[in-house]
């Protein structure tokens, strides 16, 4: 029976879905409006994405803003270490971070609402990373900051990930606290 499972930041909901399988393979669904709404997924998803990245890649801390993006997580391929930091002034976890390891086995999903910062480090050989998004990507109105801030002390399962240029220079969390919308 697919299932919420217990996290610990408000918000968050961690999806563990039932998995029919034999010896000729699984199969999952991957997502249901009505079961996922009951479990705690209350958006309309207007865009899919899809990555692919190797051993060490790290993507993130990113987030979106006006109107911020909500996003419904899974890994199709291989492992990664998803990690969720809470950006919103008004809640009891602001600054707080809660990673989940997702992966091709177990079919977890984790649903990121609206005022999170995301981030994922690839943790098997290769990952495939399929996300829904409640609003459309729009380079304007994305943020981040750095991965290895020590103040957000995220304990990555790495020590010296794969970065992209932007992910390498990203600011600190303290320089873009004041400008967050939530």
């Amino acid at each position: 029976m697919t299932r919420q499972l217990e996290t610990k930041l408000a918000g968050l909901v961690l999806i563990e879905p039932e998995v029919h399988g034999d010896e000729r393979g699984f199969l999952v669904e991957t997502f249901r409006e009505d079961l996922w709404r009951d479990l705690g997924v209350e958006v309309a998803f207007v865009q899919h994405n899809h990555s692919r990245s190797t051993r060490g890649t790290l993507r993130g801390l990113h987030f979106q803003t006006d109107p911020g993006q909500a996003k419904l997580i899974r890994c199709t391929r291989g492992s990664i270490f998803d990690v969720v930091v809470d950006l919103r002034r008004n809640s009891p976890t602001y600054g707080r971070w809660e990673g989940q390891g997702l992966d091709d086995r177990r079919h977890r999903q984790l649903f990121v609402p609206v005022g999170f910062a995301h981030g994922f480090v690839v943790t098997s050989e290769v990952a495939d990373v399929a996300y829904k998004l409640s609003s459309y990507y729009d380079p304007s109105r994305e943020g981040g900051f750095a991965w290895d801030d020590p103040e957000v002390a995220i304990d990555w399962p790495i020590t010296h990930p794969v970065l992209s240029a932007r992910d390498r220079t990203a600011p600190r969390f303290a320089e873009i606290a004041e400008s967050l919308p939530w």
